[in-house]
């Protein structure tokens, strides 16, 4: 959730406003109150640890329903009378039959349960990598291609994201791999995002909150014409006769959200300016009703408008010439590919801007598609260490006495292609030039031919 000043936010069934989360450091826990509003939680001493009625066994409890006297429409009166989430729990516990019978881990999940559903407590945390993933693949993996969080953390390994790299990214997850990435290089080094379509989409990786200085090194170049720079035939005409109809989907991202929180802030302006100033209102509304005022507005505004649209889709092309060079140079540190499109004909086009002895990742969802994609590749040369892998997760649950491994577990998190790049043997790839035995001796017998005739040399 992006913070912002008196915008209604709603999470699980609660609503709330943002304002007083402003100012606080992370990892502050806060309580809706009266309002929507957020108080911060005050930490309570717990008491010594009591000598609680609890049952041995729980066979004898029967869920039947009828062992909570409270019902809905007495818990709803005492959350209209304002009582906290803490004691309509501790109502819920003593207007229960069968509590007390219960065996203490069963109180303690009893009450984590009930917890859960009436305390209204929010901890605000700064996002991250691991945070966002885990997000993403809880609520909605369709837009993330179904990548586990533990296959990304695999990616940004076996790929050797870091500080000072050179990277490529052609990414379909929303930008969170992009945003690892430029998590983990921290602001150094660059990355060209290749994208295909209009722009590139970059909603999770607004979720980050990267400072201004990290975009420096981030470019975007579109896919369409990756072939025309393999070629030799790119020129900076071909992005200048790109169609222009509107602003990229990566400006769309962005824009859009400066352009609701600038409105928003408008409207926050304006309301305040009602409360304060009513006779200016007036004066203003008289004059705002005229139509040459309204007339030469509009056209003031809608000039600006093509102006700052014109100034972006230059700035654009711009960076678009500079990933172009980038690309050019042929000596990338790294290829990660993470797309909802066949691998193969991607990761063939784009090891060319790869440098020798460099990884590469590609993630799909599915196997068969990387198992062509190997073959592939084993046929083409210039890869080594080729490995395809899918990683098998499963989450335990750790607590005293009762540790033991979750009951529902992930189906699958997606396989990984991974390599490195190595020079391609030019004898071995041109079927003209196919090495036999004279030829070999040949080589073999030149360089020390070479260092026979350079020792009289030395010693005259």
């Amino acid at each position: 959730v992006q913070v912002q000043r008196r915008k209604k936010v709603t999470f699980e069934k609660q609503w709330f406003y943002l304002d007083n989360v402003i100012g606080h450091s992370y990892g502050t826990t806060f309580e809706v109150t009266n309002g929507g509003s957020l108080q911060p939680k005050k930490k309570k001493e717990e008491p010594a640890s009591e000598t609680k009625e609890a049952g041995t066994d729980n066979r004898n409890i029967i869920d039947d329903g009828k062992s909570q006297k409270l019902t809905q429409d007495d818990i709803k009166a005492l959350k209209d009378k304002g009582i906290k989430g803490e004691e309509i729990v501790q109502q819920l516990i003593e207007n229960s039959t069968t509590f007390r019978d219960k065996t203490e881990f069963a109180q303690d999940k009893y009450i984590k349960k009930k917890k859960k559903k009436y305390e209204a407590i929010i901890t605000v945390v700064k996002p991250s990598t691991r945070i966002l993933s885990i997000m993403y693949y809880a609520r909605e993996p369709g837009k993330i291609n179904h990548m586990r969080y533990d296959t990304l953390a695999q990616m940004l390994t076996l790929g050797n994201v870091r500080a000072g790299n050179k990277m490529i990214v052609m990414e379909t997850c929303a930008g969170l791999v992009l945003g690892a990435m430029m998590e983990r290089m921290g602001g150094f080094g660059s990355i060209i995002q290749l994208y295909p379509g209009g722009g590139p989409v970059r909603a999770a990786t607004a979720c980050f909150g990267f400072p201004k200085s990290f975009l420096s090194g981030l470019y975007d170049f579109p896919l369409n014409k990756v072939d025309s720079l393999l070629n030799g035939t790119f020129s900076a005409e071909m992005l200048s006769s790109e169609p222009k109809d509107g602003a990229s989907a990566e400006e769309s991202n962005g824009t859009l959200e400066e352009k609701q929180t600038s409105e928003q802030e408008n409207d926050n302006m304006t309301e305040a300016q009602e409360s304060h100033h009513p006779p200016e209102q007036e004066t203003m509304e008289i004059v705002s009703q005229d139509p040459d005022y309204k007339e030469s507005k509009e056209k003031g505004s809608k000039k600006d408008y093509i102006q700052e649209k014109q100034r972006r889709q230059e700035e654009q092309r711009k960076r678009h010439l500079e990933a172009a060079a980038l690309l050019s140079e042929r000596n990338s540190d790294g290829l990660i590919v993470a797309s909802r499109f066949h691998p193969t004909p991607l990761l063939l086009s784009l090891l060319d801007f790869v440098a020798p002895s460099r990884p590469f990742v590609v993630y799909c969802q599915y196997k068969e598609p990387l198992l062509e994609c190997y073959t592939k590749l084993r046929e083409r040369g210039g890869v080594i260490n080729l490995r395809l892998s899918e990683t098998w997760l499963r989450n335990y649950q750790v607590l005293p006495d009762r540790s033991h491994p979750k009951l529902l577990m992930s189906g699958g998190g997606g396989y990984l292609l991974s390599g490195f790049t190595v020079a391609m043997d030019n004898l071995k790839a041109d079927p003209s030039l196919k090495s036999n035995a004279s030829t070999l001796e040949s080589h073999k017998t030149e360089e020390p031919a070479a260092k026979k005739r350079k020792c009289p040399e030395s010693d005259s």
